[in-house]
């Protein structure tokens, strides 16, 4: 497995998969920070995948605008899906775990409805696949990689703007402080309405922007919904955990994982293997750190 990983094809496939874990756990700190337990990450994820087939298929464009308006779109779409459960928890006190969880099944649902009804590609001999995205569409990609480096350059600066953002800035005060006590934060006069709201679409958009790159740079067209994210969004969690809810150590965080998830691949082909046990050790690893969080937090007293 990591050896494997190691070589040069298996690297190019850690960035790869690095790309979307980071895009989604940098954000998923944001709203854990502020309070919001975004669970969506995965669906948001998803809607922008959606968002990004939409220009590149349907809308009669110029070409030279088609990619910048897919970034745009895609990381709209997100924000959109994410704003409904900040809303929901900071005006009607709605459980947003729920209802984030329960929004990922609708997305996915969404994508395999595209892709086996109206978005079925007339070219695909019959596979639940979107036709092919035009060549403007495309995210460009590392020569011999699948790669898509200008997500990539994304991610990278994403993590040291959301470190400026929430501990350089007000506004990131204020949402760290609404993450912390909703009573202290009203009492001192900020806005959580707003510090939610924004957490969570910071979280969205970037989710948003990691379904357009899967789409766009990795398969260039849309596909049923586990093809499009093998659980980036869950994955997400785990980096944003692994990373002590600190942006830039999530760049770490993030390629370890990625490491995991391509040896995973590795050892599926290799050894016939299920992925399943890549999936069973990251979530070792979450119940280990949720476990150390608990033993940092609380002492045990026998009477």
């Amino acid at each position: 497995m990591f050896s494997k990983s190691l070589t040069l094809y298996g690297l190019s496939e850690v960035v790869t998969k690095f790309i979307p874990l980071e895009l989604c756990g940098v954000g998923l700190i944001v709203a854990f920070k502020s309070g919001m337990w975004n669970i969506g990450a995965e669906g948001q994820l998803l809607i922008g995948a959606i968002m990004a087939t939409w220009v590149a298929l349907f809308l009669d464009i110029p070409d030279f605008t088609r990619l910048p308006l897919i970034l745009t779109l895609s990381m709209v779409g997100g924000i959109t899906w994410a704003l409904i459960p900040a809303f929901l928890k900071a005006k009607l006190e709605v459980n947003e775990v729920i209802v984030t969880l329960m929004m990922n099944y609708i997305a996915s649902f969404l994508v395999n409805y595209l892709v086996y009804g109206p978005w079925k590609g007339s070219k695909e001999w019959g596979f639940p696949y979107t036709d092919k995205f035009p060549e403007s569409a495309w995210l460009p990609a590392i020569p011999g990689t699948r790669i898509h480096w200008p997500t990539l350059l994304i991610a990278s600066v994403v993590a040291f703007t959301v470190f400026f953002i929430m501990f350089k800035t007000t506004l990131g005060f204020e949402m760290r402080v609404c993450g912390q006590s909703r009573r202290v934060a009203e009492y001192s006069g900020m806005n959580y309405t707003k510090a939610l709201m924004v957490s969570m679409a910071i979280s969205g958009a970037l989710a948003g922007l990691a379904g357009a790159g899967e789409v766009c740079g990795i398969h260039r067209r849309l596909r049923y919904a586990s093809a499009i994210s093998s659980g980036y969004g869950y994955s997400g969690i785990i980096v944003a955990w692994l990373s002590g809810l600190h942006p830039i150590a999530s760049l770490l965080s993030a390629f370890f994982i990625a490491f995991l998830l391509a040896g995973g691949d590795i050892l599926q082909v290799s050894l016939g293997l299920s992925s399943g046990v890549v999936s069973v050790f990251n979530g070792a690893i979450l119940f280990s750190l949720l476990i150390s969080e608990f033993f940092g937090r609380y002492r045990l007293r026998w009477k």
